[in-house]
């Protein structure tokens, strides 16, 4: 029944709708729900081009059988036409009595988790650990797979922090030890990997379009030779087929091989496999019946192919900036890490992901006299929550600085007690122990220590003062040498 189908069709496209609606209302914090919010309304999206994919070919009518239908309908009997009807869904529950309805009220809404209850979502299985749900980029084993390149400089010394930072660098492995299929693999996992990222991490994008794009810039340049990297060298020159080998024996031109002694060429011109490579050349094909190309344009295409993958590969990576320093600054802060401390902030990320929608609403509108829940004691941030357990540990805010001349204060984290140093608190505890320069006094906190080395510094300064007065000698017309602050005053007195 075409009419009963395109009735469906129109349905499910207005239910489709209404759901994305419903989920682009909703606003969720964590990126795991944000996330798989997005992803949900793109299958939607895909679900709504396929139905209506489906409803203009109805529309289209070329087979003419939604017009046979609508004549039947309007032109014959309504009541036997009912009746035929009726007959035919009898007859397909009766063929097929286990056969469940679909309720299109219910397809697309969102089932509400009861108290408690932990809601698998399909983002669940898209990402892993190290992805932290498309923050950042796991490229260990890409890793592995570039140390076991030829041509790779530094070996196993080059560490995962080098790589994160040149892995769109292409210009150090020399152009001759990219010639290889294990260079081409890796080109190609490293490709699909950051294409399938994006794809990932930005659902509701138009991804195709942008590859398309890159494609595009990508012959352009290369037919303009901007490519630096493979087309400003000068390509290696393929020898003529009359000058291959060395000139000592005879050579084949079919088989393109030399053969040192005279019988062996002879021999080798009755065998099968020259034999097939002359019909071959002579065709203009190759042995495999395949259209036969020079070396030089072989040679080319695999240096267009590889030069396409690098191109693509900066093209996303150059998208997704934002990513690459996050995954950065993450595995730099997991390096000063406990495998204890890594253990505890990965658990309280899956915690905080798993917990249910329902008790991150009522946590956001409680008012601000509840008690904030901080197991961990960490310091609160100018919103009155915790700051996160990565920023607390980057800044050392777990370790205690305490200062005597403060008052025994203690700061919370090398970066403010480096400070201090500067501001009202400390400069008043020193000038109250009679200290008056205070910028000789850094990373000095206890008072007895301070007070000996101002001790010191006031009694060298005093000898230096007495050095130097007695420096310089004077002597007067009698003959008496005096020094010149005694020479001086005396001259003053009018004694001299």
């Amino acid at each position: 029944m075409i009419l009963e189908e395109q009735r469906v069709l129109h349905e499910d496209l207005e239910r489709l709708e209404a759901a994305i609606a419903d989920r682009v209302i909703e606003d969720p914090k964590h990126i795991r729900e944000r996330l798989n919010r997005d992803h949900e309304v793109a299958n939607f999206l895909i679900r709504i081009h396929d139905q209506s994919q489906r409803l203009l070919d109805i529309y289209r009518d070329s087979d003419g059988e939604r017009t046979r239908e609508i004549q039947s309908v309007s032109t014959g009997d309504p009541t036997s036409e009912f009746y035929k009807q009726l007959s035919e869904m009898k007859d397909f529950h009766r063929r097929y009595p286990n056969e469940p309805v679909e309720n299109l009220e219910r397809a697309y809404k969102r089932r509400p988790a009861a108290e408690g209850e932990v809601v698998a979502m399909p983002i669940d299985t898209m990402f892993t650990g190290e992805e932290g749900y498309g923050r950042f980029f796991d490229l260990t084993t890409l890793h592995e797979e570039f140390l076991n390149l030829p041509g790779v400089k530094g070996g196993r010394r080059f560490t995962y922090l080098q790589y994160l930072d040149s892995f769109d660098n292409f210009t150090t492995i020399k152009r001759a030890d990219k010639m290889n299929d294990t260079y081409f693999r890796y080109l190609g996992a490293l490709a699909s990997y950051l294409e399938g990222f994006m794809r990932r991490t930005k659902p509701l994008e138009d991804l195709d379009k942008l590859f398309a794009t890159f494609n595009a810039d990508f012959e352009k340049a290369w037919e303009a030779g901007e490519i630096a990297e493979w087309q400003k060298e000068e390509k290696p020159k393929v020898a003529a087929p009359a000058t291959k080998g060395s000139g000592e024996g005879i050579w084949c031109d079919d088989c393109e091989k030399e053969f040192k002694n005279e019988n062996v060429y002879k021999h080798h011109l009755t065998n099968r496999k020259h034999i097939k490579a002359a019909e071959a050349k002579k065709n203009g094909t190759a042995t495999n019946g395949a259209p036969r190309q020079s070396a030089a344009t072989a040679l080319g295409l695999k240096e267009k192919a590889l030069a396409e993958r690098e191109s693509r590969i900066k093209k996303l990576v150059a998208a997704m900036q934002t990513e690459r320093s996050d995954t950065r600054v993450n595995v730099e802060r997991k390096q000063g890490m406990t495998d204890r401390e890594r253990q505890q902030e990965l658990a309280a990320f899956y915690e905080q992901s798993a917990e249910p929608a329902g008790r991150q609403e009522e946590d956001e509108e409680s008012d601000g006299d509840d008690k904030i829940y901080n197991p961990l004691k960490l310091p609160l941030a100018w919103d009155g929550k915790p700051i996160p357990y990565w920023l607390y540990k980057l800044h050392g805010l777990g370790v205690e600085f305490p200062c005597e001349i403060c008052g025994n204060f203690v700061y919370m984290g090398r970066r403010a007690f480096d400070k201090h140093f500067g501001e009202a608190r400390h400069v008043y505890g020193l000038k109250c122990l009679g200290i008056t320069n205070t910028t000789l006094f850094r990373e000095i906190t206890g008072i007895e220590e301070a007070l000996k080395l101002w001790d010191k510094i006031s009694r060298d300064r005093k000898k230096e003062r007495t050095v130097h007065d007695n420096i310089v000698q004077m002597e007067d017309a009698e003959g008496n040498v005096m020094p010149e602050k005694v020479y001086l005053d005396l001259q003053k007195q009018g004694l001299l």
